[in-house]
């Protein structure tokens, strides 16, 4: 990981502002924060938090900057990834993905982690077709 961006990492489950897991592997690391869309297809597990797939719909979360990569080493250990584990063992996998602003204008590139659809229907996803998971926090408005 020595690009610039290696610190940067899109959110858009239990780590955005104001849900469950912010507080504790977040707030106070956070050098900038901005809401953002990545592409993709966004569902929500019946464990309480949700899973993002490839694809090419809109999903709605935040991009976050990290002072240094060693924030991996706490988010790695939440999303259950380890990066020399088979991907067929972990729950979901660490991948760089390119990450726009609300008027869709690529911000780069950036992590986020990812599940498989098989491991999404496994567990019975639900398709959120608005791109939106919400638990706590209120959407952003997405301009057309």
């Amino acid at each position: 990981m020595e690009s610039t961006d290696s610190c940067q990492v899109f959110v858009y489950g239990t780590l955005k502002p104001n849900e469950a897991n912010y507080a504790k592997y977040c707030e106070g690391k956070i050098l900038t924060q901005q809401p953002a869309i990545a592409y993709g297809k966004l569902f929500a597990l019946p464990m309480g938090y949700p899973a993002m797939i490839q694809g090419d719909r809109e999903v709605q979360g935040y991009l976050f900057s990290f002072e240094d990569d060693h924030i991996f080493e706490s988010l790695d250990e939440l999303e259950d990834y380890q990066s020399d584990r088979h991907f067929s063992e972990n729950l979901y996998t660490r991948q760089r993905i390119e990450i726009f602003d609300l008027e869709r204008i690529s911000l780069g590139w950036a992590w986020t982690y990812l599940m498989t659809l098989e491991q999404v229907s496994k567990f019975g996803g639900i398709y959120l077709e608005n791109g939106l998971w919400v638990a706590v926090s209120k959407p952003f408005p997405l301009k057309k």
